[in-house]
Order: structure tokens, then sequence, then C-alpha cells
């Protein structure tokens, strides 16, 4: 019996290398680090001064099925994350937690414009949040875990400082930005409004993904692509509302979809996530499903590890248990995302071929070296053959 038949345990999913393409710092903190920065800097606002019972508020408050709620737990991360230590410590945690979870390159974003209530310099949040990731990484090392982490800075959809903050990613991008996004509630805010911050990027040749198609549907896909030109799509989930499944199985792709096919565009999917802002109803009908099937450019990502509850474990292990996915499909997704990096291009084929394909290939050759008693004994039929 191969891997290819088996399911991975839990176990495997975790130590299986991973990469992770969308996850927001103020939405990974650990509740312990906000009990402990809510003190330190004389924020009150919070819930619950239980560690434990926050991370429970958290979750619950995140699961109404609403991204405008969902977005509002963000208010309580975000008013500790106004210092430089205190944003140095969250990235420092950020990346030690991921590469426990066996994350082996990740792209956080985070967006610099509200980090700035106690006086810090959109500058001073940058160069705070890269020292906190390369003192990350450097734990991570001592703990015998590998990871890579390249900051994404994110301008507020609502917003009026998208060309400020590309101009940003710009200047920090030789020292640990490797691209541009815009976030919050996409409903009234599409992402022409930021055209000018896009064009600049563009022709400074920088990388940006725009979160679209999640709370909103093809308009926001569309605008994303054809009038800003994203290199990927956050979320993208609704992409699924230019897909036809007629009763008996076959398939229509409409133009958009088939667009986004044909040009290998990135989805950033978060299964989780979309469950609770009501993206998906389901994990069962979630659209990952169908878009695997149709080979799009699907990746695997948490989007916020406090409010989901989540891991990139957490998320393999609701796909292998609904979809049966194998450790073959794992690789494929992990490849995808790292194809998908804002990283140059020999880096990329580094990490697949030196960290990524090979650690596959060690958790799936580990049937082999199972011992005897576990093994399934020949019958005499295939004894005689």
């Amino acid at each position: 019996m191969t891997s290819e038949t088996t399911l991975p345990t839990s176990e495997q999913i975790r130590r299986a290398p991973k990469v992770l393409l969308h996850d927001h710092l103020d939405g990974g903190l650990r509740p312990a680090t906000v009990v402990d920065l809510a003190r330190a800097t004389g924020y009150d606002g919070l819930p619950e001064t239980d560690p434990d019972k926050l991370g429970i508020w958290f979750r619950e408050a995140a699961d109404s099925g609403s991204l405008e709620r969902y977005l509002e737990t963000f208010a309580h991360t975000c008013a500790v994350m106004q210092t430089r230590d205190a944003l140095a410590r969250v990235a420092a945690e950020c990346a030690e937690d991921l590469a426990a979870d066996g994350v082996v390159y990740a792209e956080v974003r985070y967006a610099p414009e509200q980090h700035l209530e106690q006086g810090l310099t959109l500058e001073e949040v940058v160069e705070a949040v890269n020292e906190g990731f390369r003192e990350g990484e450097r734990r991570a090392r001592e703990n015998g875990h590998r990871i890579r982490v390249g900051a994404l800075l994110t301008a507020m959809r609502h917003a009026a400082r998208a060309l400020e903050i590309a101009e940003l990613a710009n200047r920090y991008r030789d020292t640990g930005v490797v691209g541009f996004d815009i976030a919050g509630a996409e409903a009234g805010y599409p992402p022409t409004r930021h055209l000018d911050a896009f064009e600049y990027l563009k022709r400074e040749n920088n990388h940006f993904t725009i979160h679209a198609g999640e709370a909103f549907g093809l308009p926001s896909i569309w605008q994303a692509l054809q009038w800003c030109g994203a290199d990927r799509l956050g979320h993208g989930v609704r992409i699924i509302d230019d897909i036809e499944v007629a009763d008996d199985g076959s398939v229509t792709l409409g133009r958009l979809a088939s667009y986004v096919r044909d040009k290998r565009i990135p989805l950033e999917m978060c299964p989780t996530s979309n469950l609770q802002t009501g993206a998906a109803p389901s994990y069962a009908e979630h659209p990952i499903g169908l878009l695997r099937r149709l080979q799009f450019r699907l990746t695997v990502n948490t989007d916020n590890r406090l409010m989901s509850g989540t891991n990139m474990s957490l998320e393999f292990e609701h796909l292998v248990k609904t979809f049966r996915y194998t450790l073959d499909d794992m690789q494929w997704f992990t490849v995808n995302a790292m194809k998908s990096a804002f990283i140059p291009f020999d880096e990329r084929l580094a990490m697949i071929n030196d960290v990524i394909k090979p650690g596959y290939a060690e958790l799936r050759a580990e049937w082999l070296f199972r011992p005897a008693a576990t093994m399934t004994p020949l019958s005499s039929e295939s004894d005689r053959a």
C-alpha cells in the first residue's frame, strides 16, 4: 500500500512543507500576547482578559457569516500593535508559529496605516515588522525549523492612502517587503478606486495581489484583473459564479472563469475564513473542490489564524477529510503556492526542488519503513506469484 492510496495523518500534514500566501499579521496574534500587550500599553477595551476565553471570543465573534462583522474583531488586535516593540514581537511570534506548523515560506500582510496611533511613522512600522520577521526566522532555526517570511504591505480600500503605501512597498522591496495588497470591505469600495497605486506598481515592475471575489462577486474579480492588473486574487472564491455545472455533471466556464484558468492566475483560497464570512456554506460545498478538479491555480491559506482558530495544518486536515486529498494533492497546492510567490524565479524554483518536493517524497516513502508487525502479510497466492 502506497501513500497514493492512503490519506495523510495529522502528524504527516503538520510535518509536510507548506507555503502560505494569504495571512494577516493582525489576524494571527497569540491570545496571550494580545492580553500582555493590552496590559503593557494600557488598552482596556478587550472583551476578555483571560487568554483562553479571549481566543474563544475572537473565534465566536468571527463566526457571524458577515465580512463586515468579521473585520470588527481587528479593532482589538490593531489597538495593541501601536509600538515598535509590539510590532516586532507580533511579527517574530508569527514567524515562529508558522515555522512550527511546517510552513517553509510565507507572505504575511499588514496595513502600516493602521499602526500610527502612538506616533510611529510608516517607515518605522515597516522596519519594526521586518525586524520581527528576521528574529522569528532566527528563533525558528534554533528550534530546528526553516522558514522564510516576506511582507506584503496592505492599503485599506475604504481609505485614500493606497498610492502612499504602494510607494512605501517599493522603497522596501529589497529589504523584506515582497509586494502590495488592498484589503477591507469589498462592497462599495471597488479596487478601481486605487487605480493610481496599481498603475504605479506596474510601472515599477512590482508585484501586487488584490482582495477580490470574497464578499463581492464577479465584478470585483473582473476589475481586479482587467482594470488593475493583479498578479493574484485574494480569495477569488466567487469565480464559481461564472461556472455552470449541468445535471449530468458537465461543466461550462464563462469568459472570466476561462480567463482566470487559462492565464493561471493564482487564487488565494482560505476555506475556514470563507465559511465564517459566508462566502461558502461548508467545507464540502466550498468551491475549492470543483476548482481543484478543473485545474485552476489554487493555493491553500489561513487568512486570520486567531479569528479562525486555524493554521495551515488544520486547513489541510479539513480538505483531506472532506475531499480525500492525498500527499500528492497537498504537494500540488504547495507547489502552486510557491510558483505564485513574489520572490525571484530562481529562488522559487530552488524552494520547490530542494525543499518542497524532497519533503513530500520523504513523507510518501515512510510506509516502506513501518515495523514489520504492521505490514499486511502476503497471501499464499501472492507467495506463489
